[in-house]
């Protein structure tokens, strides 16, 4: 059978684009290397409000909300931000990605598990599964096959500015549930992070670029040792330098929206996919496929995402040149009533431009602003 279009990967970014594809009218089949979809998780699970009401899953997969966080610096200063009402939800990501692919079946998609492409040619995307080799022919392809893409690697396109490592554990340790933590002093390049995961359970993690492993088992030592589940990823930061061409539209981490503050990917993954949906839904109202045809998807992502990514990418290069002592004195520094206000008034998680701009009109941020000030802090809007 052909198919309008073919989404590669089932997780939030590619059920996205199989359930706003099929919503327009598409015929759209989207295919899932593994056997699971959810599986194997590489999410730490958290999401802000907003991205949760963007995926359209029901409260389900929601383990417990969050209403702020605590920053802990490793010479011991800390901030604690409390919204004292809901700003974000942790999920079990398994039970999510499966609601969303169920809403995108049931508006239409076809799904096919445990088959992965490994090729194209010409207009036929060569898969191989359970049910042996096939080619599946279609009109547009949308790839969200996460920062490893194989379509990007079948195209030869120029991938992700950088990748890091990323290591999780979740285990059993006695927390508030209301609370984040980040611990930016566990991974220098990075930051680690301890986040509630609902019946005494808490999932503890790192991401980084060099001696991730050794960092992450100084990091967990103080937490305890009655681990439960341990996963590994790699996470994609800077877009491609194209994330269009060959007939083919790049979402979610395949094309390096992982936001560049936090390292989540699913808002930024569920807006890309819909931009590419809607794309896709025009080129094939008018039978054109051509480059010229698909940039336009380039055009609306970035009019809606491209600045915030883009500034978070200069804060995340801009963290990379703050030492430990410096941090420090940041931490004690940003721990000021009026700071701590503006943050919960205008802090948010997928767009924090805003907030930037508020921090870097406020007098307390003066006295704090050296370490920051000494990396570079005035390229953030050049």
């Amino acid at each position: 059978m052909s198919y309008d279009v073919i989404v590669i990967g089932a997780g939030p970014a590619g059920s996205a684009a199989a359930h706003e594809c099929a919503r327009r009218g598409l015929s759209t089949i989207c295919i899932e290397e593994h056997g699971t979809i959810g599986y194997p998780v590489q999410c730490a699970g958290l999401l802000s409000n907003t991205a949760f009401e963007e995926s359209g899953v029901s409260e389900h997969p929601v383990l417990t909300r969050i209403s702020g966080a605590r920053v802990v610096s490793g010479m011991g200063s800390e901030m604690l931000i409390d919204a004292k009402t809901s700003k974000a939800v942790v999920v079990d990501r398994g039970s999510f990605d499966r609601e969303m692919a169920e809403n995108a079946a049931n508006c239409g998609a076809e799904y096919s598990l445990k088959t992965a492409a490994y090729g194209i040619r010409g207009n036929s995307l060569l898969v191989r599964g359970v049910k042996g080799h096939a080619e599946i022919p279609f009109r547009l392809l949308i790839a969200a096959d996460g920062p490893r893409s194989t379509i990007a690697r079948i195209h030869r396109m120029p991938r992700a500015k950088m990748y890091l490592a990323g290591i999780q554990l979740e285990l059993l340790h006695d927390c508030d549930p209301r609370f984040v933590e980040i611990y930016p002093d566990a991974s220098p390049e990075f930051f680690g992070w301890m986040i509630p995961a609902g019946n005494g359970r808490v999932r503890l993690g790192l991401c980084g670029q060099s001696q991730v492993p050794e960092r992450f088992t100084a990091f967990i030592k103080k937490f305890g040792d009655r681990a439960t589940h341990l996963v590994t990823g790699t996470l994609p930061l800077g877009i491609m330098p194209k994330t269009y061409g060959h007939r083919t539209l790049f979402v979610g981490d395949a094309a390096g929206f992982a936001k560049p503050t936090s390292g989540g990917g699913v808002y930024t993954g569920i807006r890309s996919a819909r931009h590419a949906a809607a794309i896709a839904s025009s080129c094939c109202a008018n039978d054109l496929y051509t480059d010229a045809a698909l940039a336009e998807y380039e055009q609306r992502w970035q009019a809606d995402i491209g600045r915030e990514l883009d500034l978070g990418f200069r804060l995340f290069r801009l963290r990379q040149k703050i030492s430990a002592y410096d941090m420090d004195a940041l931490i004690r520094g940003l721990n000021d009533p009026d700071i701590i206000r503006t943050i919960v008034d205008y802090g948010d998680m997928d767009r924090p431009g805003k907030l930037v701009k508020k921090l870097l009109g406020k007098h307390a941020m003066l006295r704090c602003a050296g370490p920051l000030i000494r990396t570079g802090l005035q390229s953030l809007f050049e």
